[in-house]
């Protein structure tokens, strides 16, 4: 699109789908070669291949693994000797026995309670539901995810000399309270964890910012029931959710030069969803 990104390496987590995808595919159409790591190998490298120029690589990467991580940054080292660009957008909202279940048949009867013009008495009931593993497999994704990768990338970046840039996919979730458990938890602390690095790689020249999603139509939200997404829907002064190229547009800004005295920033991309 503009070249705003030319010459730039670009590595996207969970880019295989989703907003990934889109974040992948912008960062691509700006002049970027992108590294789309993603669990899935096959989808990581079929996005690859998918996307606008040439030089693009998909791997294989579980970001709650720090030996996935750093494996997968050595490959991204060779092919591309370096990165300037981290979009750390891998994120899940569901763990083993979550409650997750108990949480959205709460919040659908919650929802309906309301649309009938009666006072909302159905409860949510995850956290009494929710096990370790479920609250640990999300946590372990989302905010752990976020610090491997960074490490990882930063070693590069500060080897480099040249800075670099860090987006962290947060969600307005985190600001709101509003959605699972653990996913609020984990995105709040997206938050504070690009603030704190923010902070500590001004010296290096590495700029950290976070973009704070508002509900997204993507594959995920297909898990969701209708009733809540028609109550999220109702809930957005835009009166829709976003499209993927909408999040995509803003990492975009913040990856470039065009956001260049901006860091600790977070970016609130909700259609007027939740204002602070």
């Amino acid at each position: 699109m503009s070249g705003a990104l030319s010459g730039k390496r670009a590595v996207v987590t969970g880019g295989a789908q989703g907003i990934g995808r889109a974040i992948a595919e912008r960062l691509a159409a700006d002049g970027a070669r992108v590294a789309v790591l993603d669990i899935d190998a096959g989808a990581a490298g079929g996005t690859a291949e998918a996307l606008a120029g040439g030089g693009h690589i998909g791997l294989a990467c579980d970001v709650s693994d720090s030996g996935s991580v750093d494996a997968a940054f050595a490959e991204i080292a060779g092919a591309f000797g370096g990165v300037d660009i981290l979009v750390n957008n891998a994120g899940t909202g569901r763990g083993p026995d979550d409650g997750s279940d108990q949480m959205y048949a709460g919040a659908a009867e919650r929802a309906a309670q309301i649309a009938r013009g009666e006072a909302p008495t159905a409860h949510a009931d995850q956290l009494i539901h929710m096990s370790d593993a479920g609250w640990r497999r999300v946590m372990g994704v989302n905010l752990d995810g976020m610090f491997h990768c960074a490490r990882a990338a930063v070693r590069l970046m500060a080897a480099g000399g040249h800075g670099g840039s860090i987006v962290n996919i947060a969600s307005t979730s985190a600001a709101s309270g509003e959605g699972p458990l653990h996913y609020v938890t984990s995105k709040a602390g997206v938050v504070g964890l690009t603030r704190a690095l923010a902070r500590e790689l001004a010296t290096r020249g590495i700029r950290v910012n976070a973009v704070h999603p508002g509900p997204t139509d993507t594959p995920i939200m297909q898990s969701v029931p209708d009733t809540m997404v028609a109550a999220m829907e109702a809930a957005i002064p835009l009166g829709r959710m976003a499209r993927p190229a909408e999040i995509a547009a803003a990492v975009a800004f913040l990856a470039s030069e065009q956001a260049s005295y901006a860091t600790g920033s977070v970016l609130t991309v909700n259609g007027g969803s939740y204002m602070v």
